[in-house]
């Protein structure tokens, strides 16, 4: 809504898709930067752009070269890469954490399964049934990529004891193949009642551990930072960046590499202070 509020402000409230060029693009960068928006909201603001785009394209309502977008054209910016991958000791405390409430570890627990299930997102995660649980692994297709790929790549997570034990706590008990893990869903929401249970679930959850993030003393925590975390910890463990990428439900490694790349000056920056630790 914020991004097609920003784009009718720019360009009006009639937008020709032949209207929006390069220099179109570049201008309206240039307003949002005097906006003072980040980087990374003007990508996404552009993206969103694209979208729209591209369906004018395939319908013949644009020819091919009157599409702004791409190497040599309007490129869309990325913001600089914030720290949100935790170390594995970080990622221990927080999955240790308790401050004897119920709701705090219930979160806490939702996170970490999130972490263990490589990076689900939370709308993914409350969207899995016990029918997804197969062979000792949870499958299932990233509802972010059915939409927008023609490939349907199944991701695929080992169901680990950590896994099972918070099933166990906090899953459903009936356990039948239609029924939710967890029960914040019940399966008779209309789509958009369900966005907004995932949505204040996610919320909810993510108040829960900036809490938690504040008390230990390791900054903000997410639920998008078990994303992050799963994936920057088997980059630093040593994980072919192929596996990673399939884990992640990636269709390119372009899209691994681009993701992981944030998190690697913290790590080039401790080990140049390395190169003249000379002790005493």
């Amino acid at each position: 809504q914020d991004a097609f509020r920003r784009v009718e402000a720019f360009g009006g409230e009639s937008i020709l898709y032949t209207t929006v060029t390069v220099d179109w693009l570049k201008n309206y960068e240039k307003y949002m930067l005097k906006l003072g928006r980040a980087y990374s909201t003007i990508g996404m603001y552009c993206r969103a752009i694209r979208c729209i785009i591209n369906e004018a394209k395939r319908a013949g309502l644009i020819k091919e070269n009157q599409y702004p977008f791409g190497k040599g054209k309007f490129e869309i910016p990325t913001g600089k890469g914030r720290k949100l991958a935790l170390t594995l000791q970080q990622i221990k405390s927080v999955a240790n954490y308790s401050d004897g409430n119920e709701a705090t570890e219930k979160y806490r627990d939702m996170w970490f399964f999130s972490y263990l299930c490589n990076g689900i997102n939370f709308a993914d995660m409350l969207t899995l049934k016990f029918s997804n649980i197969q062979n000792g692994e949870i499958c299932f297709i990233r509802a972010k990529t059915i939409r927008t790929s023609k490939v349907k790549k199944e991701v695929c997570a080992v169901l680990t004891p950590e896994m099972k034990a918070i099933i166990m706590k906090w899953g459903n008990k009936s356990q039948k193949p239609d029924d939710y893990i967890f029960g914040f869903l019940t399966g008779k929401e209309t789509p958009f009642k369900e966005k907004d249970v995932i949505k204040a679930t996610t919320k909810l959850c993510n108040k829960r551990l900036k809490k938690i993030g504040a008390k230990l003393g390791i900054g903000k925590v997410s639920t998008y930072t078990a994303r992050h975390s799963y994936a920057t910890v088997l980059k630093r463990s040593g994980a072919n960046i192929a596996y990673i990428s399939e884990s992640l439900g990636h269709n390119d490694l372009k899209t691994t590499e681009n993701y992981l790349a944030s998190f690697e000056k913290e790590e080039r920056v401790k080990n140049a202070s390395l190169l003249t630790n000379f002790g005493e």
